[in-house]
């Protein structure tokens, strides 16, 4: 695999070559060359076939004269304008054949070189900018590659014998007792409340419930559909437009309203409201706890909100539930061969390299500015 940090410096490299090489006869007359050259080879492209043997005898003349009007006016001073002489003694002749032009192309090889000499920089230019974004692109992989050995010496720091039953029980049975309440106030509360309160959870951004769409909002409030549960209004979205007649007034709304939806109302779940495991930190769980325990009081029996507050209780001891928390995490990310890493001094030694790799990618990039 290429080397970031040399295609870098072998394009830098390059860049200051051609740079320099357009500095050496000046960039104004490096132009004028391009111009000149392109256009002695525009003259020799567009007569060769009219200017030879015994064909137009007019155009012949014509082309010797602008051909010669075109050197005679550039200056003396010009990089490689004796090419442009040699190219015009070439076809200095009574009668000019294919041979007399081709000559005078390849006199004018040294002009074309000058003109190249704008383009060979544009490109060395572009090559730079890439090998530049390769080194950037390569220290955002290493600061990734850090950030990930850093976690794992974090996690092997942890202590693995910590009590983290103490935090996951308060946890699961909070989860389990909030998951338990939703499902019930999802199957036996009206389609109308439910939305309703999903509508009201909209003031509580850290509880992340999907807000209902408009068209199903407003249909459940103006509807006596509304009324209904929400697995009874998904059924009746599955019967036909006869069989529906006989349960609300207005079958085809229906039908439109919650199918279109279905999707939205089968996924409704506590997960929004659940911690999870591991947990968050906690003062980021702590602030979680306050606004979700607002939301689930609104439809959770005072036991199940209690649970919330259980765990909100303990984020109030922040080193330990950290030590708490960061040895569940070890438990549960830690894989044996990590494991195994850590305790050999593999991972302390990859993070030393990566963070020398990348101080070394970065001092590159800072004494090579952006051209």
């Amino acid at each position: 695999m290429t080397d970031p940090l040399s295609t870098l410096r072998n394009a830098d490299e390059a860049c200051r070559e051609t740079e320099a090489a357009v500095a050496e006869h000046g960039e104004e007359r490096v132009e004028a060359v391009a111009d000149a050259h392109e256009r002695a080879t525009n003259l020799l492209d567009r007569y060769e076939s009219r200017a030879t043997g015994t064909g137009d005898f007019q155009a012949f003349v014509e082309f010797q004269g602008t051909f010669a009007d075109l050197v005679e006016n550039l200056p003396d001073d010009l990089p490689a304008r004796e090419a442009f002489e040699r190219a015009e003694d070439a076809i200095d002749k009574r009668r000019l054949n294919e041979r007399d032009f081709e000559k005078a192309r390849a006199s004018l090889e040294p002009a074309a070189t000058v003109a190249a000499l704008l383009d060979e920089r544009r490109a060395a230019r572009e090559r730079y900018r890439d090998a530049r974004h390769s080194v950037s692109r390569k220290i955002t992989e290493l600061d990734e590659r850090i950030a990930h050995l850093e976690r794992l010496q974090e996690l092997g720091d942890a202590d693995l014998d910590a009590p983290t039953e103490e935090l996951r029980e308060p946890v699961e049975t909070s989860d389990e007792a909030i998951t338990d309440a939703f499902r019930a106030f999802k199957r036996e509360a009206s389609a109308r409340e439910v939305v309703a309160f999903l509508a009201a959870t909209e003031r509580y951004p850290l509880v992340g419930f999907e807000s209902p769409p408009d068209d199903l909002r407003d249909y459940l409030r103006e509807s006596d559909a509304g009324s209904k549960s929400i697995p009874d209004l998904l059924e009746f979205a599955r019967y036909s437009r006869s069989k529906l007649d006989h349960y609300v007034p207005n079958p085809d709304a229906l039908k439109r309203t919650v199918a279109t939806n279905e999707t939205y109302l089968d996924r409704l779940d506590a997960d929004p409201l659940t911690v999870g495991w591991p947990p968050a930190p906690a003062d980021e769980l702590r602030w979680w706890c306050e606004e979700a325990i607002r939301v689930a009081d609104r439809f959770a029996p005072p036991d199940a909100v209690a649970r919330l507050r259980e765990v909100q209780r303990l984020t109030y001891e922040p080193t330990r539930f950290e030590r708490l928390r960061t040895a569940a995490q070890a438990r549960a990310e830690l894989t044996d061969d990590e494991r195994d890493r850590l305790a050999r001094g593999a991972v302390e030694d990859e993070l030393r390299r990566a963070r020398e790799r990348k101080a070394e990618l970065a001092d590159a990039l800072s004494d090579r500015p952006e051209r």
